[in-house]
């Protein structure tokens, strides 16, 4: 049986995605109390600069994978408007559930799909804007992953990843203290959970750093990829175009 990394820890793939399942069933319920706790709200103007760089148009197709509580989605389907379509998705029930009701409270009715990112539901060449937000860290093949990201996009489309990244130097002893001393014991005070936060900080330290993952785009089949590192490193956003 292959092997893979959850955490810090090694474990047989076949057994991550319920492990990572359950880090985030146990977290939907406070999951945007807890992002903006945890970024001091910076989590937002990631999304925004996300947005910006989206650049979607109405009557656009666009595809949120790993979707969560909708942010990203909302976004999107008011710049493509009533002639677009967003789909949103997400691989943990729970999550695609506090999200998709969300929506439905602001009184948006999208497209929404329990999906597997390495094994998209989607016809190739669907969309012209593929997404994924702080979910792509937590693929048990991230190759495969982008692959299926890249076999769903039209010709010249994009696909926006954010997700942490390595920070600059200076910085990265004060990050790591933050990360494993005051993230747990938010999630303790204010999910119940330090255990999930735990996890989430080794599962950011396990993840390519920014170079890594522009070449593995690349080899998904992005022809272009540009690399924006925002907060000093903390977050990047890679924009690969399918040429």
């Amino acid at each position: 049986m292959s092997q893979t990394h959850f955490g810090f820890s090694t474990v047989d793939e076949s057994e991550k995605a319920g492990k990572v399942r359950s880090v985030f069933d146990s977290v939907a319920s406070k999951y945007d109390l807890m992002n903006d706790l945890m970024s001091a709200g910076l989590h937002r103007a990631w999304k925004a600069y996300t947005l910006q760089v989206a650049n979607l148009k109405p009557g656009e197709r666009a595809l949120d994978i790993a979707g969560g509580t909708g942010d990203l989605s909302r976004a999107f389907a008011r710049k493509v408007g009533e002639t677009g379509v967003v789909v949103h998705t997400d691989i943990n029930e729970a999550m695609l559930r506090q999200g998709r009701d969300r929506l439905l409270n602001e009184g948006l009715i999208l497209p929404t799909s329990l999906a597997d990112a390495e094994k998209l539901p989607f016809k190739s060449e669907s969309f012209d804007l593929v997404s994924v937000a702080f979910g792509l860290r937590n693929m048990t093949h991230k190759d495969r992953a982008l692959a299926e990201m890249c076999r769903v996009l039209k010709p010249g489309g994009r696909l926006l990843v954010l997700e942490f990244s390595k920070i600059a130097e200076p910085l990265r002893k004060p990050y790591d203290w933050y990360s494993f001393n005051i993230l747990p014991k938010l999630g303790s005070l204010f999910a119940g959970d330090a255990e999930s936060y735990r996890y989430l900080a080794e599962s950011i330290r396990m993840h390519p750093d920014q170079a890594t993952l522009k070449a593995m785009m690349k080899t998904a089949g992005f022809g272009h990829v540009d690399v924006h590192n925002l907060s000093a490193g903390i977050v990047a956003l890679h924009a690969g175009i399918k040429c």
